[in-house]
């Protein structure tokens, strides 16, 4: 992460035109404005009428074709008020009390289970903490939420790959799970994977056909929870009514299955193994939490700001208006940096040094204003509950080689990071 570059923009002016060069799978677009200051950064977010989230949606690229802004536009990630607003409302009192706790039941044991099979029978050992430990857990936690038989979560980690990946050749065309021992569901979703086209590169994520295989195992299993609903959150989701008496559509909720399966996913997977690098990186922090692991949630905090798992979400202005010192007419891009909100001096103290004492609750980790993640609480609660295992069933952890870095504009990724450690 060029911290030192974005460090010299945010202090130069804080809010910079980036020009969009045409690059493989993308033509070339307009360019935008780059937002760095955490204060802009708030305001931009907190501002839907004049930062619109559907205009042109939020990802920095623009879609190739209106069909498929139409297509995105269907997310609740790109919609403003009052229609992200309706189902937004749904889905939070679909994290009722009961499936809350029930949730937590199921992570602990999933962590349990997990750091069982790092650790073995082994007084010492390694492994691939970003492939073997934190993909996973992730993954477990999104089959409770989404109600998707735990078989098929390989199906998740694919798409995940497939949508976050997409510029990275490891991940791209990711087609790891082959069926076996999966549902019928799944077969059927396999069956309408989309193959790379003559250049090698799979059709473009943000788009239906893209994403085909998605959207296919979404509808039937939407259809499924309809006729018979299980205790997971999308189970009462379904059931939920709105203001007017409708409820969730199943094309709604292909949607909303998609934000989960792939945001919900991706954030977290790319948070743990970056919380691990920081304590790797950071041994005096290591060893302070593992003499005191009451300073867990404050460490937690401190790894979402230290690493920033997502790095950018776009804006689309909807009427001239000032940020900072710049005019911006309606129309433009503007693209908020939350790796360089997280460093900036004015909102941290030294922004740059890992601190487990900082009170690093105001890091924009998980977003601001009526966008900010509904998952929070439950990604907060997953890192609290590994890193704890992790740090009370060994006596140290350290590197064991080179972590290989994600390649994405979106995601600040770690494909593979070796560790080692003692019982």
């Amino acid at each position: 992460m060029p911290y030192a570059e974005l460090a010299a923009l945010r202090d130069g002016r804080g809010i910079v035109p980036v020009i969009e060069p045409e690059l493989p799978g993308w033509a070339e677009g307009a360019g935008y404005w780059l937002v760095l200051e955490h204060a802009a950064v708030e305001q931009v977010l907190k501002s839907p009428a004049t930062f619109s989230s559907a205009l042109g949606g939020t990802q920095i690229r623009d879609p190739a074709s209106d069909a498929d802004l139409t297509y995105v536009r269907r997310m609740m990630l790109n919609m403003d008020p009052p229609e992200h607003s309706r189902l937004r409302r749904m889905l939070a009192k679909s994290f009722t009390a009961r499936a809350v706790a029930a949730l937590e039941e199921q992570i602990a044991a999933h962590v349990d289970r997990i750091v069982d099979r790092m650790l073995g029978e082994d007084a010492s050992g390694s492994c691939d903490f970003a492939k073997d430990v934190a993909a996973d857990l992730p993954l477990l936690t999104l089959a409770d939420v989404l109600g998707v038989p735990a078989q098929d979560r390989g199906l998740l980690f694919d798409w995940s790959n497939r949508v976050i990946g997409w510029q990275d050749p490891d991940y791209a065309s990711s087609g790891s799970f082959d069926g076996t021992g999966g549902t019928d569901l799944a077969r059927e979703a396999l069956r309408l994977r989309p193959d790379p086209g003559p250049d090698g590169l799979m059709p473009d994520p943000r788009s239906r056909e893209g994403m085909l295989d998605l959207y296919t195992y979404a509808h039937a299993l939407g259809q499924v929870r309809r006729r018979s609903p299980g205790t997971d959150v999308m189970s009462i989701l379904m059931a939920q009514r709105d203001d007017s008496g409708g409820t969730v559509s199943v094309e709604e909720f292909e949607n909303m299955f998609w934000l989960f399966a792939v945001a919900g996913n991706e954030t977290l997977r790319n948070g743990i193994p970056g919380g691990m690098r920081a304590l790797l990186l950071h041994p005096p922090a290591q060893r302070e939490l593992r003499e005191d692991p009451s300073l867990i949630d404050g460490a937690v905090e401190e790894m979402l700001r230290w690493w920033t798992p997502v790095m950018t979400f776009r804006r689309t202005v909807t009427e001239p208006t000032r940020l900072g010192e710049t005019q911006l007419e309606r129309g433009d891009k503007v693209v908020v940096s939350f790796a360089s909100a997280n460093r900036d001096p004015a909102a941290f103290e030294d922004p740059d040094r890992f601190d487990i004492h900082r009170g690093a609750r105001a890091h924009l980790s998980f977003g601001h204003g009526p966008h900010f993640c509904l998952g929070s609480q439950l990604a907060r609660m997953q890192m609290r509950m590994l890193f704890t295992q992790l740090l009370t069933r060994t006596s140290w952890i350290e590197p064991a080689g080179d972590p290989a870095w994600l390649r994405s504009n979106f995601q600040r990724g770690i494909k593979r990071l070796p560790i080692s450690w003692t019982r």
